[in-house]
């Protein structure tokens, strides 16, 4: 199972509608409920999957020995003004813009 899926079950107040990961980052696009506070979600998130990974991946314990945690401290976050879709489709095609084809990286145009 995956671990978003994962994540669900274990806060069924949560539902990811898209997530996409990167080399060095995550983005998601999560649906919560007005009572919950982001920071608190975006907290248990960290904590969860933190735990689960070190779990799973011991050489992670190597890693970060002497740091509190996996994940950086800092989060984006916004509630309003912006199109679900429109968002969607940046967390989907992201990577296309972190890792460009080489023609794009050289600055060539795709035939």
């Amino acid at each position: 199972m995956k671990l978003f899926n994962i994540l669900e079950e274990e806060f069924p107040t949560l539902y990811f509608e898209t997530v996409n990961v990167d080399e060095d980052h995550v983005h998601m696009q999560i649906e919560i409920t007005p009572s919950i506070n982001v920071s608190e979600v975006v907290q248990k998130i960290k904590t969860f999957t933190s735990r689960r990974l070190r779990k799973e991946f011991k050489f992670i314990e190597r890693i970060y020995f002497e740091k509190e945690g996996i994940w950086s401290v800092g989060y984006f976050s916004s509630t309003i003004w912006l199109n679900e879709g429109t968002i969607r489709h940046y967390i989907e095609e992201q990577w296309k813009e972190d890792y460009p084809s080489p023609q794009k990286a050289f600055g060539f145009s795709s035939p």
